[in-house]
């Protein structure tokens, strides 16, 4: 069977139920070997360029035909059987009407598959219908099964916890964005208070006086589709904000930088992973900290000379 992916999670999701894709996104790269494939699109937007630079190219892009092309000629050279896309978000990746746009324009006539996850729950229905569209079904269960009591076992320890803090992540710098779908779930289990947003809500920007209001005695910096070094780089974004200093986490150094683009972005099988990583930035008392390559804390850059 031929394979395409058109985002990274789904593409974690294929490799992980021993499906080896024949195409995938630009932007798959993990497995590391993903990035080797063909890719079957391509962005309009600038990866390298500031937060604020970014977000002004995908309003502009969204005005004039959406932030992201796909390869036609790729993909009729793919010959897939199926391809699957998202209905999730069309600036994290390419999505499900475009994908149909396209394949009217090949000789395959594959099946579309529409990845549109807002919780765990929805991770897991994505792994079982990509199971069963690949022949994978039992592998599939394996899977899910594996994920569920992983996180189980971080809802027992987090129990155990004296405190639960308020929370606050955001996959966007500037403007800010707090970031909703399965992070209100992921921080609830891991031990937390997630007041911003309801399990399941949309990211959306917000103004800044809003966070610094909720005063968040955590705040995680995880931009969509930026690492870590990134993120750190880029941490004047938040910093140099004129309500920086008064906010709970920032006085207790409870702020941290995460590979948005690796996990807290990417609902996959390592959502789970996510999780995990977020229980020990809670709780370390409780959990292991997060590996250095994955969170790290985040202070104002230094100035430059």
């Amino acid at each position: 069977m031929n394979v395409v992916t058109l985002l990274p999670s789904a593409t974690e999701v294929v490799y992980a139920l021993g499906v080896e894709p024949v195409g995938v996104s630009h932007e798959c790269d993990y497995p590391p070997e993903a990035a080797a494939k063909p890719s079957m699109n391509r962005s309009r937007v600038n990866p390298e360029a500031s937060s604020a630079e970014i977000n002004e190219q995908v309003v502009e892009a969204e005005r004039t035909g959406g932030v992201y092309e796909i390869d036609v000629a790729a993909l009729d050279a793919a010959d897939p059987d199926l391809v699957v896309t998202q209905g999730i978000c069309d600036v994290c990746a390419v999505d499900e009407i475009l994908v149909e746009r396209a394949v009217d324009g090949i000789d395959a006539n594959p099946e579309i598959l529409a990845s549109d996850p807002h919780c765990l729950a929805d991770l897991y229905d994505d792994v079982r219908r990509i199971g069963a569209a690949t022949g994978r079904e039992a592998r599939a269960a394996e899977l899910v099964e594996s994920l569920q009591s992983r996180v189980a076992a971080v809802e027992e320890r987090a129990a155990l916890a004296s405190e639960r803090p308020r929370v606050a992540v955001l996959d966007w710098m500037e403007p800010p964005m707090v970031a909703g779908h399965w992070v209100p779930e992921l921080v609830d289990i891991a031990g937390g208070e997630y007041g911003l947003a309801d399990p399941g809500e949309r990211s959306r920007p917000r103004e800044f006086a809003e966070v610094a209001e909720y005063d968040p005695e955590v705040l995680v910096a995880a931009p969509c589709g930026f690492d870590l070094d990134r993120t750190t780089r880029n941490a004047g974004e938040l910093t140099d904000r004129e309500a920086w200093g008064d906010i709970a986490a920032v006085r207790d150094g409870r702020v941290h930088a995460m590979d948005g683009n690796h996990y807290m972005n990417r609902p996959g099988p390592r959502l789970v992973d996510t999780l995990e990583h977020l229980a020990g930035l809670l709780h370390p008392d409780l959990f292991d900290r997060p590996p250095a390559d994955v969170a790290s804390p985040l202070s104002a850059p230094a100035a430059r000379r």
